[in-house]
C-alpha cells in the first residue's frame, strides 16, 4: 500500500490546529451560554476554519505519493480501491499497516504520515456499536441451543465439501426458489468484505465478520437478535466450523489475519485457546479450518506473492502447509509443508540472492476422506524459482502424520508475483515461466460416479475441472476446460456437487480476461461427474440499467461468478461480482430467481447497510430461509456490509365472495 513519502510534520501538525479552530468556531450558541460570544476571537477562528477548508489534507498528499499507485489500479495489484478504504475502520487499517499486509511497505512512514493518511481515509470518529445493545436477544433467547443437528459445519458444509443442503436440511425445496422475498437485512458498521461463511447449528447462525473483528452468533428462530459477541483485536478472516470436542462440548473455530486460530464455545462464545499457526511474517489463513475427530486442520496461505515483486523485497522464502491441531488444546501435532525450505538460487545481477523454491500457498479448506484416511487441498503457484512439483496442484495429505501420500500436478512452471505483472523486468520476475497464476483456489470435492468408485474434483483458476482417481494416486479421470482462466479466475472459490453434476463458477475478472474467440465465458456451468460433459450452461450478461451504472463499478466487465455456489434440493444458488444472487434449477439451468444486492437495505438493527458483489463463500441456508452475505472491497469488486435473509413468500388466502 505505501512507499516512501516525504510529508512535512508540520503540514499535520497545523490541520490538526485548523480543524481546532473549525471545532471552536462550531461551539456553543450565543443562546446557550447566555452571554455575547467573542466576535474578534470568532472571527479570527473562522477565517482559520476557512482557510483550513481550502488547505489540502496532508494524508491526501501521503495516499497520492504512497499508496495511490496500487489503490487506484485494484484488478490488476489486488489491493482495495479508495471507495472500499474510506468505507473501513479506523483499527483494519491502522493493523494493516503496523501488524498486517501493509507493514513492509508501511516502514519507510513515520507515525505522523501514518496517522495523516488515516485520518484521511476514515477520519478520526470512533465505529459505534450502540447497535448491539439493542439487536441483542431477550434473556429468554439468549440461550444458544446446540441439541438440533447442524446444518452447516464448514466451507463444504460436510467433510466432503460437496456444499449440498437437503430440503429438510435447509427448510426450502426447489419451487419454493421461484418465490423468495426480502425477510429482514443486518448492516455490520465499517465492513466491506463480507467474505466469511457462517457455521448454522439449529436455529443459531454463527457468522465472523473480518473488519469488525467480531463473530457473531444470530437467532435466526424468528425476529432475528444476536445472542453473543465475541471480539478480538485483530481482523478476522476465514469462515466459520462447527464441530464436537471429544469431551463433547461444541465450539466454533476460524481463523484471523495473523494466522491465529481461535476456538470458542459454541454456546457462549468464550475463547477456549487461541494458536498461532504462521510459518512466516508473510503466512496467511485463509481457507476454513476442517474440524475432524479430536483435530483441526488448518490451511496455510501467504501473501508474499503480494510483495515479491518489489526489487527491495528478498524473494522469496515462504510457502504453504496443512497443520494438524489438538482440538482440545490447541497445540500443534504435525504440519505438513507443501515444498522443503527455500535457499539461494542465484544472483539476481544486483549482488542479492533470488531464494528458492517458494509458494504453493493453500487458500482452500480441506476436504476429509475419512475411508481413505487422508485429506485432499489445493496448492497455488510458485513464487520463485525453481518451481516446486506440489506448485498448483492437488495434495493427498495422510490425516495422522501429515505425510504427502500423492500429488497431481496440473500446471508446470507457474511462476507469479503481482508486481511482476506489471513490470516483467524486476529483479525478482521470473525470467522463464508460464506467468498465469493459476491457483487451486476453490476447495476440493469426493463426489461419488454412478458405479459407486470415488473421484475427486478440483476446480482451478485456469478454468479447468479436473476429475481424478483417488485410489490410483490421484491419475487422471477426466478433464473440462472453460476458456484459458486467469489470476481470479476461471474457477476461483468453490464448486458444489448435487449428487451427479458438479457446478462450476467462471470468472471474468475484467475484459482482457476473455479470449477473443469467447470461449470464457462468465456464469455457472454444471458438469456430468461420470463423463465431464457440460449439461448447460448459464451466461453472465451485464446489467448497467439505472443506478446500477453509477453504484456498481464495471458493471459491464466485472460479471463474473467467483463465489463458491449451493445446491439446495434440485436448486443451485450462486452469485455474480455484480452483485446478482441467482437460483437455477440443477438439473435443467432454468432461472428461477434473481435478485439485486447492488443497492442499499433497511436493516433490522439500525446499521445503515449497501450489499456489493457476491464473492469467495457466503451463501448458506436453513429453517426456511437463505442467507446471503453481500459486499468484498477487493480486487476493484463493490464493498458491502450486509447478511440478508431471503424466504418463500407467504401464499395469499383465496378470495371469498358474501353471499
Amino acid at each position: 500500500m505505501l512507499a516512501k513519502a516525504a510529508i512535512r510534520t508540520v503540514a499535520y501538525s497545523a490541520w490538526t490546529v485548523l480543524i481546532g479552530a473549525l471545532t471552536l468556531s462550531c461551539g456553543p450558541t450565543q443562546a446557550q451560554e447566555g452571554t455575547k460570544p467573542p466576535v474578534a476571537a470568532d472571527s479570527a477562528a473562522l477565517a482559520r476554519a476557512q482557510a483550513a477548508m481550502e488547505t489540502p489534507h496532508p494524508g491526501k498528499a501521503v495516499y497520492e505519493q504512497s499508496c495511490a499507485t496500487c489503490h487506484a489500479h485494484p484488478e490488476a495489484t489486488r489491493a482495495p480501491a479508495l471507495d472500499a478504504l474510506k468505507a473501513m475502520r479506523y483499527q483494519t487499517i491502522l493493523y494493516a499497516l503496523n501488524e498486517g499486509k501493509m507493514k513492509v511497505q508501511a516502514s519507510a512512514l513515520s507515525a505522523t504520515q501514518k496517522a495523516a493518511v488515516i485520518d484521511y481515509l476514515v477520519g478520526r470518529e470512533a465505529t459505534s456499536d450502540e447497535w448491539l445493545t439493542t439487536a441483542m436477544c431477550s434473556p429468554e433467547r439468549r440461550k444458544v441451543n446446540l441439541d438440533a443437528p447442524a446444518t452447516v459445519t464448514g466451507f463444504g458444509f460436510d467433510p466432503k465439501n460437496h456444499r449440498r443442503l437437503t430440503a429438510a436440511q435447509a427448510g426450502l425445496r426447489t419451487a419454493d426458489m421461484r418465490n423468495l422475498e426480502l425477510a429482514w437485512a443486518m448492516g455490520f458498521p465499517k465492513a466491506t468484505q463480507m467474505r466469511s461463511q457462517p457455521a448454522i447449528v439449529g436455529t443459531t447462525l454463527f457468522l465472523p465478520v473480518a473488519d469488525a473483528q467480531r463473530a457473531f452468533a444470530i437467532d435466526i428462530s424468528g425476529p432475528p437478535c444476536v445472542q453473543w459477541v465475541y471480539s478480538h483485536e485483530t481482523p478476522l478472516r476465514t469462515g466459520a466450523a462447527f464441530g464436537q470436542l471429544p469431551n463433547g462440548r461444541k465450539v466454533i473455530v476460524f481463523s484471523d489475519v495473523a494466522s491465529k486460530v481461535h476456538m470458542l464455545d459454541a454456546a457462549t462464545g468464550q475463547l477456549l485457546w487461541l494458536q498461532a499457526v504462521g510459518l512466516y511474517p508473510l503466512s496467511l489463513t485463509t481457507g476454513t479450518p476442517a474440524i475432524h475427530g479430536d483435530r483441526v486442520y488448518v490451511p496455510i496461505s501467504q501473501y508474499e506473492i503480494s510483495l515479491g515483486g518489489n526489487d527491495n523485497h528478498e524473494c522469496c522464502r515462504t510457502h504453504g502447509a496443512v497443520t494438524a491441531l489438538d482440538a482440545t488444546t490447541g497445540k500443534p501435532i504435525w504440519t505438513a509443508h507443501t515444498m522443503e525450505e527455500a535457499k539461494p538460487v542465484r544472483d539476481r545481477g544486483d549482488g542479492k540472492m533470488i531464494y528458492g523454491p517458494s509458494g504453493a500457498p493453500i487458500w482452500n479448506s480441506p476436504a476429509i476422506d475419512a475411508k481413505r484416511g487422508v485429506l485432499y487441498v489445493g496448492t497455488g503457484e510458485a513464487t520463485s524459482e525453481p518451481a516446486a512439483p506440489t506448485t498448483d496442484a492437488i495434495l493427498a495429505i495422510d490425516l495422522k502424520d501429515g505425510r504427502i501420500r500423492w500429488s497431481f500436478q496440473a500446471t508446470e512452471n507457474d511462476i507469479f508475483l503481482t508486481g511482476c505483472a506489471r513490470n516483467r523486468n524486476g529483479l525478482n520476475c521470473p525470467k522463464s515461466s508460464v506467468h498465469r497464476d493459476v491457483d487451486f483456489g476453490a476447495s476440493v470435492i469426493v463426489a461419488q460416479r454412478a458405479d459407486g468408485s470415488d473421484v475427486i474434483l478440483a476446480g482451478q483458476k485456469s478454468g479447468t475441472v479436473w476429475a481424478l482417481d483417488p485410489d490410483r494416486n490421484g491419475k487422471l479421470v477426466w478433464r473440462q476446460d472453460f476458456g484459458e482462466g486467469s489470476p481470479l479466475g476461471g474457477i476461483h472459490w468453490g464448486m458444489a456437487y448435487d449428487g451427479t453434476r458438479v457446478f462450476a463458477p467462471i470468472n471474468r475478472p475484467y475484459a482482457s480476461a476473455t479470449k477473443a474467440d469467447g470461449s470464457q465465458k462468465p456464469g455457472l456451468n454444471a458438469v456430468r461427474v461420470d463423463t465431464g460433459a457440460v449439461e448447460w450452461t448459464y451466461t453472465a450478461t451485464p446489467d448497467c440499467s439505472g443506478k446500477r451504472a453509477e453504484l456498481v463499478k464495471a458493471c459491464a466487465t466485472n460479471i463474473g461468478f467467483s463465489g463458491a455456489p449451493t445446491v439446495i434440493d434440485g436448486a443451485v444458488v450462486s452469485g455474480s461480482l455484480d452483485g446478482f444472487l441467482h437460483a437455477f434449477d440443477a438439473k435443467t439451468g432454468e432461472l428461477l430467481y434473481k435478485f439485486d444486492t447492488a443497492r442499499g437495505f433497511d436493516t433490522f438493527n439500525g446499521v445503515t447497510a449497501s450489499g456489493g458483489a457476491i464473492d469467495n463463500a457466503t451463501i448458506v441456508a436453513a429453517n426456511g430461509m437463505l442467507f446471503v452475505s453481500s459486499g468484498y472491497g477487493l480486487f476493484g469488486q463493490m464493498p458491502g456490509n450486509v447478511l440478508l435473509a431471503f424466504k418463500p413468500k407467504a401464499k395469499q388466502a383465496p378470495a371469498t365472495t358474501s353471499p
